[in-house]
């Protein structure tokens, strides 16, 4: 007789084992209809899963977001199933979900195309129509193995060799379809219906470059149609907003196969680059960091003391010279304990605040390089700080009030932050990461930050907090981080004496406020669509002259506001100036000043914004002044709002 305690603390006893199913009829016929899975005592279960013993139970639903998982997960397999109709020659391979939606691999000789997507579509809403019921079933390793293999599909039967012998898996059948899968699944193929496949792609089997390239197919799916409608409208919108589009549009970057992964920046990117690095430059001298730069290449016995080595290798390059072997560093921590080591270090000079815009090089996957979010070299505006225990916790407070005074300087207000803890694998003793996730949720709580916990999602090496910063179009970009290090110190040999002449290891800060410079300026040119504010764009002023008569007056115009430090420029070009005006609002330049026989005469200048706003005639001093007044602002308001 299993009594079920269900969310809102009220209980449940039947009479014999009884299905989630079932549970949520007895509630009420809505819940049923709804049902699509069901979480028995903290562990996700189908509808249909017999519960014989006592335990808590929630019934999930579409309004869920493990709700949203399952029908991702379940769409996955409705898409395989739609394909296998279509091309029964076709080989399914491994369909998980991920943010926002799925995909599934397809083994196939010919090659899929955008048209086949529409047709696949029309295949599953045709499956949804059948409603066909979604049942799960369990088979030995063995009998699974044989069973996929004459089926003809061997890349499932190679998934499943790789299971230790004796294990049972679960399958899942609808219709003419069987798949493995762990599950949960929706009930039916009619609870699906929310769904659009996105776009093809390349993908080796199992991520290995030395294996054969699989055909990949994107969709996303959600709880109704209205959700599905509005990240459509969402994905319409970030295409429009595209930083490899944008930077093309405006002249800022290219990336090109003889560089996989490495940025070209042209003069107008480059401006970008380093008004950004400028600006955290200033805010780390006023925070009293030190500022230092480090070799990119260095003995490969560095890193395997470090623990990078075990950890990390796949993703480092490797060279050699003179019979040794180097690695280009994929991050700057050891390379800062070699200059806290060097010297006897005393109590009294930590906390020690230590900076480095560090360029680093990761072997990405090349399937995985996007423009500048994803890339194999950039630079991090990293830093680490080396301090006692008993200053952490100070460090910690600064560090947050720093991180969302920059983040509001460029114009991100909604910023979300997550403490992840202690996982099972780490080092140190607890009495230490009591101290240190104390540390962290003080700094948090006495700003009253509010925050998310990530129960064991640290690293092995301490716990940290993570900031994300959500654009216009309501994407999260996880930027800063602030991570306490209980390992390399000790590692590399780190010490201070303390108050008592004992040496003594500090604790390690490692903490980014942009994280890559390079992924920064990504967001920001897709938040901003490429319509930066005043003080980060590269141009911000153009002088347009109506005809060649106040050409050498735009000229003096745009050499006055450089004297004044502004980033000026002039159009002389022969064209009407209609044109020129449309050229430079493409350009997305700010402020374009207009300047005819009049305004020659009276020594003034007709003010335009890029959105097309006409700020009327002034003279050149005040709209320096406002210019100025604009710029100081940053991104905190944007220019014409």
């Amino acid at each position: 007789m299993p009594e079920i305690i269900l969310p809102d603390g009220s209980r449940k006893s039947f009479p014999e084992p009884v299905t989630v199913r079932e549970v949520a009829a007895d509630i009420g016929p809505g819940l049923a209809k709804a049902a699509l899975a069901g979480e028995f005592n903290g562990k996700l279960v189908d509808v249909d899963f017999r519960i014989e013993d006592d335990g808590n139970l929630r019934i999930i639903t579409p309004r869920d977001e493990e709700g949203v998982e399952v029908i991702r997960h379940s769409t996955a397999h409705l898409m395989a199933q739609a394909v296998k109709r279509l091309y029964p020659e076709t080989q399914v391979t491994i369909g998980p979900t991920i943010e926002h939606g799925f995909y599934y691999d397809f083994a196939r000789e010919e090659a899929f195309h955008p048209e086949d997507l529409e047709a696949i579509e029309k295949e599953m809403q045709r499956i949804v129509d059948e409603d066909l019921p979604v049942q799960r079933s369990e088979l030995p390793r063995d009998e699974a193995i044989s069973f996929f293999r004459d089926q003809g599909e061997e890349y499932k039967a190679e998934i499943i060799a790789d299971i230790p012998a004796g294990e049972t898996l679960s399958l899942y059948r609808q219709g003419d379809f069987i798949d493995l899968c762990r599950g949960p699944h929706v009930p039916s193929t009619g609870k699906l219906g929310a769904f659009k496949l996105t776009k093809l792609a390349g993908a080796y089997w199992r991520g290995n470059s030395d294996n054969e390239m699989l055909q990949r197919i994107y969709g996303t799916a959600w709880g109704d149609k209205k959700q599905l409608k509005q990240y459509l409208k969402r994905l319409e919108e970030a295409e429009k907003r595209d930083h490899r589009r944008i930077g093309k549009q405006l002249g800022l970057f290219h990336t090109q196969a003889e560089a996989p992964g490495m940025v070209f920046w042209h003069d107008h990117g480059w401006r970008i680059y380093r008004l950004v690095q400028d600006y955290i430059r200033e805010r780390l001298q006023a925070a009293d960091y030190q500022e230092v730069h480090t070799p990119e290449v260095l003995d490969l016995s560095l890193w395997q003391k470090s623990g990078h080595w075990e950890n990390f290798k796949d993703n480092m390059f490797i060279t050699s010279s003179e019979d040794r072997s180097f690695a280009i560093k994929p991050m700057n921590c050891p390379c800062h304990v070699q200059i806290f080591n060097q010297g006897l270090r005393s109590y009294r000079d930590l906390p020690l605040r230590m900076a480095e815009f560090g360029s680093c090089h990761r072997n990405e996957p090349s399937g995985s390089l996007h423009g500048l979010m994803r890339v194999r070299n950039f630079v991090q505006d990293d830093a680490h700080i080396f301090c006692t225990p008993a200053q952490m916790g100070d460090e910690v407070r600064s560090f947050n009030a720093l991180v969302f005074d920059v983040y509001r300087d460029f114009g991100f207000e909604d910023i979300q932050v997550k403490l992840s803890t202690r996982p099972e694998q780490r080092v140190g003793s607890d009495e230490v990461w009591d101290r240190a996730e104390a540390a962290l949720k003080d700094a948090l709580e006495s700003r009253d930050i509010e925050y998310q916990i990530q129960p064991g999602e640290g690293a092995f090496y301490g716990p940290k907090i993570e900031f994300s910063l959500t654009d216009c179009i309501g994407r999260v970009w996880q930027c800063g981080t602030m991570q306490v290090d209980f390992s390399m110190p000790d590692r590399l040999g780190a010490a201070y004496v303390d108050e008592q002449g004992e040496k003594q290891v500090p604790v390690m800060l490692h903490r980014a406020i942009l994280g890559s410079v390079e992924r920064f300026i990504g967001v920001l040119i897709e938040h901003y669509a490429g319509n930066l504010p005043v003080w980060l764009a590269p141009v911000q002023v153009q002088v347009l002259n109506i005809t060649d008569d106040q050409a050498e007056y735009a000229e003096s115009v745009a050499h006055r506001l450089q004297k004044l430090g502004f980033r000026a420029e002039c159009d002389l070009r022969n064209e009407k100036i209609g044109f020129k005006i449309r050229e430079q609002t493409l350009a997305k330049v700010p402020y374009l000043l207009v300047v005819g026989d009049r305004e020659k005469e009276d020594g003034t200048v007709a003010v335009r914004q890029r959105d097309g706003a006409d700020l009327g005639t002034m003279r050149l001093e005040a709209f320096a002044d406002r210019l100025g007044q604009w710029e100081a602002r940053r991104g905190r308001t944007r220019p014409g709002d």
